[in-house]
């Protein structure tokens, strides 16, 4: 379902693919080849929600902002680059979250955290509000620590899941009426 919100609608390039059992509101914009698979909801009600090319948001994720208060003037948007999987049931709360990673199933990103480009965060892993993962390493455990640098397959394998999903998604796609 795409609705609108305050008047704002989401604006998805024609080559991402939204399922329609997901869920995606208000100032949310969602870059080419990118895919929302089922049960997905993305709320983009009181900040904005930016999602890049070819990323992937798994069954069940959960994304959302944070508004401006006195606690924190301008609030926290949510940002994630191109080439990014989120794996299932993962919640992403007004983060950052940049180019090619892969965010384990069930993880948990909250305010303020910056996911560097080429970082792996294992499944269940929980990121802190305002913490900063430096490129290049697998983060493990509940507060995410910095378990190992990544090994050059592990590194090519964040374009391969990347694509992958853009593969399954045209398949998705090529099934619509």
């Amino acid at each position: 379902m795409i609705r609108s919100f305050n008047n704002t609608n989401p604006i998805i390039d024609k080559t991402a693919y939204i399922d329609e059992q997901s869920t995606v509101i208000g100032n949310v914009k969602i870059g080419k080849d990118s895919a929302i698979w089922p049960q997905v909801v993305v709320r983009g009600d009181i900040n904005s929600i930016i999602i890049g090319d070819r990323t992937n948001i798994q069954d069940g994720s959960i994304l959302h902002v944070t508004h401006a208060s006195d606690f924190c003037p301008s609030g926290y948007s949510l940002s994630i680059g191109n080439d990014v999987t989120v794996g299932h049931s993962a919640v992403i709360h007004a983060c950052t979250i940049k180019d090619t990673v892969l965010i384990g199933m069930g993880s948990i990103i909250l305010d303020g955290a910056i996911i560097n480009s080429n970082c792996m965060l294992a499944a269940g892993a929980l990121v802190g509000p305002g913490k900063e993962l430096e490129s290049g390493f697998l983060y493990v455990g509940s507060p995410a620590k910095k378990l190992r640098e990544l090994s050059e397959r592990e590194m090519d394998f964040l374009l391969y899941s990347s694509k992958g999903y853009v593969d399954l998604k045209n398949q998705y796609m090529s099934l619509e009426p």
